[in-house]
């Protein structure tokens, strides 16, 4: 309970939160309260499961329609890899055992996108695995605004379900993996404090994408995740997929 933001006021979990700081455990780092940000962790609503189709990914979150300069500016994108941060992006998914390894990318741009060109029509310009062959599956591509919250719920659920070929991981330890998760989305050190973190996950926008490639399985869980800094020139790019066919 302490390490899941649920113990603080009671002085025997403080004392043993206090004890991990003193020893320098990785779970030391965590908030001693649960954040706002993170009001749908371990949290689960009847008939909101895995987002599969184009339909159900529409009723939740609002659709961004694809712009022809939305194209042109994403063929004008730059790769800027990082292995390190690519790592640590992933990490909620390798850490529990999806069935494929995530796929976490990160480009620049040489002028400020546009906010609603940062659409399916920009992100199809990436040379990005899980969207080749894009269109080779009935069903498209598209994207849909969403909101730092649900991101950071989708890579604590990812960590602490575990993938199908894989184990989740204790509360504690996926709470963790999603912290870690975010901050690299966002490029941020990890010196930065949470609530620092959240007010600038706020100022980033935030897109789910799908898209019916033989990347993704369509089977278990896919997640898709774009994200644009405040400067319109920076990008971070997320996708899992897990199944359980043999």
């Amino acid at each position: 309970m302490a390490l899941i933001g649920a113990g603080r006021g009671r002085p025997a979990l403080d004392a043993y939160a206090e004890r991990l700081r003193e020893l320098g455990h990785p779970l030391a780092r965590l908030p001693r309260t649960r954040l706002d940000v993170e009001y749908r962790f371990g949290v689960r609503v009847r008939g909101l499961g895995s987002v599969k189709t184009p339909d159900q990914l529409r009723s939740r979150f609002p659709e961004i329609l694809p712009t022809g300069s939305g194209t042109a500016v994403g063929r004008t994108a730059v790769e800027s890899p990082d292995a390190g941060r690519a790592a640590t992006v992933a990490e909620p998914f390798t850490v529990s055992g999806w069935s494929r390894e995530p796929e976490a990318r990160f480009f620049t741009l040489p002028e400020t996108l546009e906010p609603d060109d940062f659409n399916i029509a920009f992100i199809k310009e990436l040379p990005l695995e899980c969207l080749a062959g894009e269109g080779t599956r009935r069903g498209g591509a598209l994207t849909c605004h969403t909101t730092a919250d649900d991101v950071i719920n989708e890579l604590f659920a990812a960590a602490h379900t575990g993938g199908v070929n894989g184990q989740g991981q204790g509360a504690a330890y996926a709470r963790l993996h999603a912290w870690n998760s975010l901050y690299a989305l966002l490029g941020l050190p990890d010196d930065i404090p949470f609530l620092e973190a959240v007010r600038l996950a706020a100022d980033h926008r935030w897109v789910r994408f799908m898209a019916f490639t033989d990347w993704f399985h369509h089977d278990t869980a896919d997640v898709a995740f774009a994200v644009l800094d405040p400067s319109g020139t920076r990008i971070a790019v997320l996708a899992a997929t897990d199944t359980d066919a043999c």
